[in-house]
């Protein structure tokens, strides 16, 4: 028997889990996922989209490939130019990320909104909490006092000064409708989706196929490393970037391991 078959399946904290086991970042996002689900964070719906990304994760190698780190750093160049950027954030974002996005919010001089398709009061409150427990002061998307035009669900409702008002979104995670619909708003979406045919990436402006907890702690670090640089070398980032060729990169990986 190996000595991770006693890793116990009912993890209570992220410590007990080995570094080195060879599904360590997978085993970290499932149990991020079902403490989220506890904390009435994360919607149960939560659990089946995370299985899916985490199909396609494996199938990328579970690491941060070329193309995606390079999406990251064009990112990191968009968030750095915005007048207005919003990272918004999700129960899975929530659950996921919370200080990971507080830290991207604080790089790039970013508000963090949270936004529900099952939004509830109790859910809103709770995520805002939970991110202000990771170090966020000001958190949007409880007034939601403006809806994105041709949506008739709840991810709908913004903050009218918050992701209405953006010029840059970053909305990982995403509803393909929402994406488009903001994309029909023409605001600079970038979005983190581990599958590379589905709808959010192949709307955005910058679509990063990657994990989210190696993309956005990947954007801060490029955020950091680009903080002194001009607006001139952050436009050209910003125009070497392929998006077609990235999306193309992420599927040859995924459909031959190449």
């Amino acid at each position: 028997m190996s000595e991770y078959d006693t890793v116990s399946a009912d993890v209570q904290h992220e410590e007990e889990i080995p570094e080195d086991h060879p599904r360590y970042q997978d085993l970290i996002t499932r149990h991020r996922i079902e403490n989220g689900v506890e904390k009435g964070i994360t919607h149960l719906q939560g659990m089946h989209a995370e299985g899916r990304g985490s199909a396609f994760d494996y199938l990328l190698g579970e690491e941060t490939i070329p193309s995606a780190d390079a999406a990251e750093r064009v990112a990191a160049a968009h968030l750095l130019l915005a007048e207005q950027p919003v990272l918004s954030i999700n129960g899975n974002v929530a659950a996921l990320v919370p200080g990971e996005m507080v830290a991207l919010a604080d790089a790039v001089d970013a508000d963090l909104e949270v936004n529900l398709f099952n939004r509830t009061p109790e859910r809103i409150e709770a995520i805002a909490e939970h991110l202000r427990e990771h170090g966020a002061e000001d958190v949007k998307g409880l007034t939601a006092d403006a809806r994105i035009p041709n949506l008739d669900h709840q991810r709908a409702k913004v903050d009218a000064d918050g992701i209405y008002a953006a010029d840059v979104v970053v909305v990982p995670l995403e509803d393909g409708d929402r994406a488009e619909a903001l994309q029909e708003m023409e605001k600079t979406e970038i979005v983190i989706d581990l599958n590379p045919l589905s709808r959010s990436p192949q709307v955005a402006e910058v679509p990063i196929v990657d994990n989210i907890i190696r993309a956005v702690p990947n954007m801060t670090v490029h955020a950091e490393e680009l903080a002194t640089a001009s607006e001139d070398e952050l436009r050209a980032i910003i125009e070497e970037f392929d998006r077609e060729r990235a999306l193309e990169a992420a599927e040859e990986r995924i459909r031959n391991g190449v």
